[in-house]
């Protein structure tokens, strides 16, 4: 249950990290005005004091880092689960199938059933030539 909220959770960050990035504007967005309008300042360099987008994408990235890392905890935890599937279910234990009857269902004639026959009786091969 709790692993399955924080997989949610962990969706929900990946799309607002993805969508935040895509709102702010690059680093070297004002490259190109830098070369000729005066503004050279802002090349490359240092910039201003952090803008709202830019603290929310540091949280959003932190909260996914600690889901990522507990995603990773729960995935290696040993714990004795359910059985997901009705195969699972089927399946007692390593190398016997449930799958194969054991005895003839009530409703055959066990006359109209061919024989197998007995090798201890059965006839002997022809010698090969």
């Amino acid at each position: 249950m709790l692993q399955q909220l924080i997989t949610i959770l962990h969706g929900i960050l990946c799309v607002g990290i993805v969508g935040l990035v895509l709102l702010q504007r690059g680093k070297g967005a004002d490259a190109g005005a830098g070369f000729g309008a005066g503004a050279s300042g802002t090349v490359f360099g240092a910039r201003g004091s952090a803008t709202f987008f830019s603290k929310l994408t540091a949280v959003l990235a932190t909260l996914f880092f600690m889901t990522s890392l507990s995603l990773a905890w729960f995935a290696t935890r040993p714990q004795a689960r359910q059985p997901d599937s009705l195969v699972d279910q089927l399946v007692t234990e390593p190398g016997t199938s449930a799958s194969a009857p054991t005895t003839a269902p009530a409703d055959v004639d066990s006359d109209a059933v061919p024989k197998l026959a007995d090798p201890a009786t059965a006839p002997a091969a022809p010698a090969g030539e």
